[in-house]
């Protein structure tokens, strides 16, 4: 009698392309061991099973999932024209002592944010590298309109997988890369051109 095991009839998922990005990042960290790592989007089992073995210590604080559905309490809205409040947003984050961060995985949370909040929130999260900590973000380019509500993850420490495109307008323009070097200029920019029209950006302090 002939046994089909499905699982075997079953195909293959695709492999995901390499990220250039984390590519550059895991060379950049390979004497380091164990890093203090940050995740700034919503907790993921896949993602914290890549991190895990790199994290001497792994702080998760999804800022960006309220973001995408306009939590009204970071908003003002007292005011003729409503004001963000992002001291509401730095108040999501852990307790995490400056200079103390390897690592910032910010997924694309200054798409997610309006101009005037974006210096404080990038400070904010700069001051709690240590010298030579990295923020990884994803940055739309300015023809993507949709992909807010994306579905960004690990798969590997090498590979992002994006679960779902997301059909969602994005609310605010594209950041440039000169307003990123204007956010962080004392550290060094690498940014990565990828064919979705989401560019990898690593600021390294």
């Amino acid at each position: 009698m002939l046994t089909v095991d499905r699982k075997r009839l079953q195909p293959a998922a695709a492999a995901q392309p390499a990220s250039p990005a984390l590519e550059w990042l895991w060379q950049y960290f390979r004497d380091t061991p164990r890093l203090t790592i940050l995740d700034c989007g919503p907790l993921r089992r896949l993602t914290l099973e890549v991190l895990l073995p790199r994290a001497a210590k792994l702080y998760v604080a999804d800022l960006t999932t309220p973001l995408i559905r306009e939590d009204a309490r970071f908003w003002n809205r007292n005011r003729k024209v409503p004001a963000f409040r992002v001291d509401e947003l730095v108040a999501q984050l852990p307790s995490i002592p400056p200079g103390s961060l390897g690592l910032a995985l910010c997924w694309q949370l200054m798409d997610l944010v309006p101009r005037d909040a974006l210096a404080p929130l990038i400070l904010e999260l700069y001051l709690k590298l240590q010298p030579g900590g990295v923020l990884f973000c994803l940055l739309r380019e300015p023809q993507l309109d949709t992909g807010m509500d994306a579905a960004w993850r690990l798969e590997s420490l090498t590979t992002l997988r994006r679960d779902e495109p997301g059909a969602k307008s994005f609310p605010y323009p594209a950041v440039t890369n000169r307003e990123v070097e204007r956010l962080i200029p004392t550290g060094s920019i690498k940014t990565f051109l990828t064919r979705s029209g989401i560019r990898e950006v690593l600021a390294v302090k």
